[in-house]
């Protein structure tokens, strides 16, 4: 399990760009086959520097990376929801997604025309989201239309699931987000099985100029003032920087990066702030036959984390042995760890946490 990000923004922002930086530098990173379910979809692993440790401890056969989706959206326009340009026809394709990638242009370049004339984030940010809130709109009428049908044939949960719609479709008239809609424990399960779009966490990708990844421009401000209002995250990158990495052989692409003064990619920028944004956990299973990375979202128990793997697993889960990643990294073998003690035992209740080096003990 990884996760999916869907990816919005205005045309000539960088966002085709970006996405193809991501995901053809995702997959060499890791020697991963990049895959393509579509045009616009990409496949991705998730570039993890512990899993490389844990190879040279285990020295297994394989060693797969959990993976990150990321599914790009045609340009949005103004109209993009009523279908005008190619945005309609593809929004369609983020409902599942878990998080919302929102591609900002920060950068001025008189060669790349601006869709509306100059560069304005905040502005361009106002337009995407006005797009998906009156795509949410177009989904909550259906279903309110929807509930109006199962009210006339009997259906006596009907006439409160209607009130709720009702009150969510005026929230969005407004030009509210939904996520910024006030629920309770009984409405939070009726508004989640709509999907909406506006409901999602958002990470702002802001798009900047090479000459300003040392020192950012006096816009962005605007943006993280922006997004601290909405509880999102904010990645600067450079699409023409990250263009060039991922044609980078990945022996190189570490010193490229120590000259620019950067630790890591913008891809693992992105995936970082994804996994804060979405509270997720990496957690790893070991043996001689492979390595292999899972995600799973904070709070999973050890059955459920369990089950991801197999639905056996969960099913006759009897106990999880539990190592530390930098205590296994600092003795350098399983043996050495369980000698030490250090190997816990835990039971059904365990909270599965990041880092976890994890053999499940199962019946079935």
């Amino acid at each position: 399990m990884g996760f999916r990000c869907g990816i919005v923004g205005l045309p000539n922002v960088g966002k085709s760009t970006i996405f193809n930086a991501l995901t053809s530098g995702g997959a060499a990173v890791a020697n991963y086959p990049f895959c393509t379910i579509e045009p616009n979809v990409g496949i991705v692993p998730v570039p993890d520097r512990r899993l490389e440790r844990l190879a040279e401890i285990i020295r297994p056969a394989n060693v797969i990376p959990t993976t990150i989706e990321f599914v790009d959206i045609a340009g949005l326009v103004k109209g993009a929801s009523r279908g005008e340009g190619l945005g309609n026809q593809f929004l369609g394709h983020i409902r599942e997604v878990d998080a919302i990638a929102h591609i900002v242009r920060c950068f001025e370049d008189e060669n790349v025309v601006h869709v509306d004339g100059k560069v304005d984030p905040l502005r361009d940010i106002e337009v995407v989201e006005t797009e998906l809130v009156l795509k949410d709109l177009e989904t909550v009428e259906r279903k309110l239309a929807e509930i109006e049908r199962r009210a006339k044939s009997g259906d006596e949960k009907a006439a409160d699931e209607h009130e709720i719609g009702a009150r969510l479709r005026v929230h969005l008239t407004q030009g509210r987000l939904a996520q910024s809609y006030q629920r309770t424990r009984e409405t939070a399960p009726i508004i989640r099985q709509l999907h909406l779009l506006t409901d999602k966490p958002v990470m702002y990708i802001c798009n900047v100029g090479e000459q300003d990844l040392q020192a950012e421009p006096a816009v962005l401000a605007f943006v993280r003032a922006h997004a601290a209002k909405e509880g999102s995250r904010v990645v600067t990158l450079s699409a023409k920087i990250e263009a060039e990495i991922a044609e980078l052989p990945p022996a190189e692409r570490d010193t490229f990066l120590k000259e620019l003064g950067f630790a890591e990619s913008g891809l693992e920028r992105v995936i970082h702030e994804g996994y804060t944004l979405l509270d997720l956990v990496t957690f790893f299973t070991t043996g001689p036959k492979e390595v292999r990375a899972w995600t799973v979202r904070r709070g999973t128990t050890a059955p459920q984390a369990a089950g991801i793997i197999h639905t056996d697993f969960e099913k006759g889960f009897i106990r999880a042995e539990i190592m530390k990643f930098d205590v296994l990294g600092q003795f350098g073998s399983e043996q050495a760890v369980r000698d030490h003690g250090l190997l816990h035992i835990e039971g059904r209740e365990y909270i599965m946490q990041d880092g976890d080096v994890v053999h499940f003990r199962f019946n079935v």
